[in-house]
């Protein structure tokens, strides 16, 4: 297959009509690239899972381009509900909700949900509207590796596999969206991403964390959102996150360069810290730089063929549980505490 490559908005309406016509279109958002079918689309659904190489009952998140289009799709939508959508869409949040006979099963791995989500990436919005229908669309990565944030890591990963990738730039969050499940009694993050717990929390003050935050959920367990289940954000260098105090951190990190001498060894440093004998990235000093950096640099990494990657971490600020988050799944929960 050809895949085409767009510049911008300059093709939008090509694009918008390849999504129409049952294709798939990579595009940026704000947090990042997304591989988009149309929702209402069952075998387009299904082209998503092939190229990504998808676990089935992994649900997609619905795009839309106006935060009113929503009522196209639920059921029902909740009072606390509609405050976080008031709140945040346009945005970097997704709400689930119970969903209408208008979405394919496929979308949603057989669930009665649909996770949905506005994003406010301008091309974004340009591309749902010229297809004229709501947009499926996980990451636009080979399922488990790191999520892209710039067109060449799609193109890395799609090209031959699927119709158009728009390049629309850097992703500004560098993390998926924040998912929140509305159906419940309390409403719960299933994912921390570009919106934070506290700034939910200015709407719905009773907001909470869903218990697998920071952990994998069973292999028997249906997974209610991306992310939960399967292995995710993984480079093919092996990652261990060295947590804590900035002179500990520092000397467990040397402790394991002198370990593995004749392997290629990667540091992702926020401390900024000189180890010798490491390629070493950059995470920056905060939360929100960690998130903003954290998948290029893994993909870095792959590019440079390191074999080993320590992490430095700490918790900086309210960004600290999407990094975590994202961190902890891309090195298979090895987490060293010091």
């Amino acid at each position: 297959m050809e895949t085409l490559i767009f510049k911008g908005i300059d093709n939008i309406e090509e694009a918008g009509r390849i999504i129409a016509d049952g294709g798939l279109v990579a595009f940026p958002t704000e947090t990042v690239y997304g591989l988009g079918a149309s929702a209402y689309d069952s075998g387009a659904a299904k082209k998503i899972y092939a190229a990504k190489g998808r676990p089935s009952d992994n649900p997609l998140i619905v795009h839309i381009d106006e935060p009113s289009r929503i009522y196209e799709l639920a059921d029902e939508i909740t009072p606390d509900a509609q405050k976080i959508i008031n709140a945040f869409m346009p945005g970097a949040v997704t709400v689930i909700v119970k969903k209408n006979a208008k979405i394919s099963g496929d979308v949603t791995a057989g669930l009665d949900t649909v996770a949905v989500r506005c994003p406010s990436n301008e091309i974004a919005r340009a591309l749902i509207k010229a297809s004229g229908v709501p947009i499926a669309a996980p990451s636009a990565n080979i399922s488990g590796k790191p999520s892209p944030t710039t067109a060449r890591h799609v193109m890395d990963d799609m090209t031959g596999k699927i119709d158009a990738i728009i390049d629309g730039g850097a992703c500004e969050v560098g993390v998926e969206s924040t998912i929140v499940d509305t159906t419940g009694e309390v409403c719960t993050v299933l994912r921390p991403g570009g919106v934070t717990l506290e700034m939910l929390r200015e709407v719905v003050p009773d907001i909470r964390y869903d218990k697998n935050i920071t952990r994998a959920i069973g292999e028997n367990e249906k997974p209610k959102c991306p992310g939960m289940k399967y292995k995710h954000y993984s480079p093919n260098a092996d990652v261990y996150v060295i947590e804590g105090g900035e002179k500990e951190v520092q000397a467990e990190i040397n402790r394991r360069i002198s370990e593995n001498k004749g392997k290629n060894i990667g540091v992702l440093f926020m401390y900024g810290a000189v180890y010798d004998g490491a390629v070493m990235l950059g995470a920056g000093g905060g939360g929100k730089e960690y998130a903003h950096n954290l998948f290029a640099a893994l993909r870095e990494f792959d590019r440079l063929n390191i074999d080993v990657v320590f992490a430095e971490f700490r918790e900086a600020d309210g960004w600290a549980q999407a990094v975590k988050n994202r961190l902890y799944k891309a090195a298979a929960y090895k987490v060293i505490h010091v």
